[in-house]
């Protein structure tokens, strides 16, 4: 046997390349999620319908002081889409996890990035519809009173919902069943809802509190909305907030593509 063959037979065989992000494998990936949740009206119901009753309670629970509803109403339509994303997301995507489809989708010619980019992008288009009929609720029909555009309360209320949608993808990782989750709820999300002036203004907390809820994408959501209520035109504050929220949304969604991997040899 030559030296040469010798060589070949024991050389390591370099790892595969990283695959370049491909719009065709992202949307076929999108398109495979969505057809899947086509076929659980239960889940849809979820993500779309529960911020909406939400919102329609809250309402009706301050329906003698209209004024808390519109000084907190706008803080919760952030809130409950990114709350509901990253529950419904978390636990669809560990549902592929477990069940083996994304252990299949890794075998094939597809990337890490196709295969986050088709999950956002599917649960991204449910966010949209969930914002959509969250933020024309509240402004049109409950009559949240706010100064600025209804527009920009949409933004917000959308980046909110990516952001939970980018969340459930990156928890899901950690979790082994659904209980553990819904498990991740109290820990991902119950401290940004404390923390993030939705109580009591932040100014106001503990200095360490504060300097922990400055690190928070839920803070920058709410204060997001909150210059929404007083001011008519975009303020520089606003700017800085929605861009915080998309630029964590898109950090979360680049560390849930460094998660999976394939988890047999």
């Amino acid at each position: 046997m030559s030296t040469t063959a010798t060589t070949a037979r024991t050389s390591p065989v370099a790892p595969p390349r990283p695959r370049a992000l491909s719009p065709a494998r992202t949307t076929a990936t999108a398109s495979r999620v969505l057809r899947q949740l086509r076929h659980d009206p239960r889940t849809i119901a979820l993500m779309i319908l529960i911020p909406c009753v939400m919102l329609l309670l809250l309402r009706y629970v301050f329906d003698g002081s209209p004024r808390t509803f519109d000084s907190i109403g706008a803080s919760l339509l952030g809130i409950f889409p990114l709350i509901t994303m990253f529950l419904v997301t978390s636990i669809a995507t560990l549902r592929e996890r477990t069940s083996g489809t994304l252990e299949r989708l890794l075998a094939m010619p597809l990337g890490k990035g196709d295969l986050i980019a088709g999950y956002a992008l599917a649960f991204g288009a449910l966010a949209i519809v969930q914002s959509v009929l969250a933020t024309g609720l509240a402004v049109w029909f409950l009559g949240l009173d706010v100064t600025g555009s209804a527009w920009l309360l949409l933004l917000v209320a959308l980046l909110d919902a990516l952001l939970g949608t980018a969340l459930g993808l990156f928890v899901s990782a950690f979790a082994s069943s659904e209980f553990q989750a819904v498990q991740f709820m109290p820990a991902v999300i119950f401290p940004q809802l404390l923390l993030c002036g939705l109580f009591t203004p932040r100014p106001n907390m503990h200095p360490v509190l504060e300097g922990i809820s400055n690190v928070l994408p839920m803070s920058y959501a709410v204060d997001g909305m909150n210059e929404v209520l007083v001011h008519t035109d975009v303020t520089a504050q606003f700017i800085r907030d929605a861009l915080i929220v998309a630029a964590c949304a898109l950090l979360v969604l680049t560390l849930g593509a460094a998660t999976l991997r394939r988890r047999t040899t």
